[in-house]
């Protein structure tokens, strides 16, 4: 758990980022990932030493060359700023003429998976004492604790949510984790996100697999599974490849598949019917042409909107049986045009719709007041839609404001627990939260599958007096406040 003293430290060097002229956060938070990610090598590669020394043998593949020993978190963290700010911005004459920023970005496959990502990046502290500063905030951390650095990470990913147009990246945690919980991973599965961002759906199917089923862990096949083929994520943005990775590697999961490309586009048309869960929050509103989106997708709804090609590309990348859990616009499920209806019926009809929970608009605020939806459907290609259910989500633990101050109100707990017994939903009436809807509803309802088409609301009966003694009431009042200014105006004397 990250303490106190250590959010402060990042809070004051955050504030310095933001004094030296870096102002947008995911910079600020990818020039601390370059330093995490240079103090990982460095402990790995001693860590690795130390193994080989024990066993008396030579170091294989090593990550740093005798001429470029300088470049290495415990030799150069306790030197004078200017001497460190050199390193890296100064090439070396005596180390093949890198710094310590461009020998990083050369070490390839072999230091992991989040140096398969460095082409672009750029160094951007601008100070040796902003640098310096930073070097000793991370050398504090405790690397050895999964814990502490993910939740560290974590931290300064939820400084995105107040970073205006850059809150799209970041879905809420409580969120997130909701879905995670109500979709259960398995020991075997694949779990997908096609637009990961910074991994926080990966991340957290990963905690829970550790918080749910540490016993796992003990079978070297599932330890193989996990750190290689369980996760994978999809995303075009170089930036976010580079935090998504480093969130992961933090998180305990070295070498996730992290795929750099667009998720819609013709490069990705080869992942199909691979995945058994996929976790996910894709772009709203996007609108791409159709010659820009991969031809499948569009055989399945054509359509130029995202968030509808989305939700076809996660059809197609599903194996049979493998499961999706999505957050969706409102739009999605009641929208009138034939691309709308076309993909719901294809979900209701052609698979297996499991849920429907409607959000309050308040949940993305402060940057984003859209109203949004999860779905959650299996892939079968031969339909099993028996009944959908249904939940009004009325509150998640925090106001509905552009605060979003922590209050006693959530129904999460209450989603998750009901979707794990569905077969106790059957006798709730559509005046509660949650219930079912046949499909020869849904069917009959054009395909909506908003909520509001199904629940009834009962209003209470209020009676009102006639108009007639309304108004006898009226003139009653009419005379005693006549007397009252009389009276008034006897004692006053006027």
């Amino acid at each position: 758990m990250i303490t106190g003293e250590l959010k402060s430290q990042v809070d004051k060097i955050w504030n310095s980022f933001w004094t030296g002229g870096i102002s947008n956060p995911l910079t600020v938070i990818e020039q601390f990932t370059f330093l995490l990610f240079l103090r990982r090598i460095d402990e790995s590669q001693l860590l690795e030493e130390k193994k080989a020394n024990m066993m008396g043998t030579s170091m294989v593949n090593s990550l740093y060359k005798e001429e470029h020993k300088k470049f290495r978190w415990h030799n150069f963290k306790d030197k004078d700023p200017e001497v460190i700010y050199n390193l890296f911005t100064m090439p070396q004459a005596d180390s093949d003429n890198l710094t310590v920023f461009e020998h990083m970005k050369q070490l390839g496959n072999s230091a992991g998976v989040f140096s398969q990502y460095m082409k672009g990046a750029t160094f951007m502290i601008q100070t040796p004492k902003l640098l310096d500063q930073v070097i000793q905030m991370i050398d504090k951390i405790k690397m050895d604790d999964r814990d502490t650095k993910g939740d560290l990470y974590e931290y300064l990913l939820s400084k995105i949510a107040t970073a205006g147009t850059n809150g799209q990246f970041r879905t809420p945690r409580h969120i997130i984790k909701m879905m995670v919980d109500m979709m259960q991973p398995k020991k075997g599965d694949t779990i997908c996100d096609p637009s990961c961002g910074t991994a926080g759906f990966l991340v957290a199917a990963g905690e829970y697999v550790h918080e749910n089923h540490e016993d796992w862990f003990h079978e070297q096949a599932f330890r193989e599974h996990y750190n290689s083929t369980m996760f994978t994520g999809i995303e075009f943005d170089s930036t976010m490849l580079r935090i998504g990775a480093m969130n992961l590697q933090l998180h305990g999961i070295d070498n996730p598949q992290l795929i750099g490309r667009d998720a819609l586009s013709e490069s990705n048309k080869e992942i199909r019917d691979q995945f058994d869960l996929i976790l996910a929050n894709p772009p709203f509103k996007g609108s791409l042409d159709y010659d820009g989106v991969e031809s499948s997708l569009l055989k399945t709804v054509k359509t130029k909107k995202t968030e509808l090609l989305f939700l076809s590309l996660m059809l197609r990348m599903m194996k049979i049986g493998g499961r999706c859990a999505v957050i969706v616009p409102d739009g999605v499920l009641f929208g009138s045009s034939n691309a709308h209806k076309q993909l719901r019926q294809t979900i209701v009809e052609g698979h297996k719709l499991d849920a429907v929970i409607s959000m309050p608009s308040g949940v993305f605020k402060p940057y984003a007041g859209v109203s949004t939806a999860i779905l959650i459907f299996t892939k079968t290609n031969s339909g099993g839609t028996d009944n959908v259910w249904f939940y009004d989500m009325q509150a998640d633990g925090y106001s509905l404001d552009d605060k979003r101050s922590e209050i006693k109100d959530s129904d999460i707990q209450d989603i998750i627990s009901r979707y794990q017994s569905l077969d106790a939903e059957t006798d709730r009436t559509r005046t509660d939260k949650s219930f079912l809807v046949p499909f020869d509803d849904i069917k009959n309802n054009d395909w909506d599958l908003s909520i509001n088409r199904y629940k009834e609301i009962t209003y209470e009966e209020v009676e009102y007096d006639s108009a007639s003694k309304i108004i006898s009431d009226i003139e009653v009042l009419d005379i005693e406040r006549t007397k009252a200014l009389r009276l008034l105006k006897e004692l006053l004397s006027l």
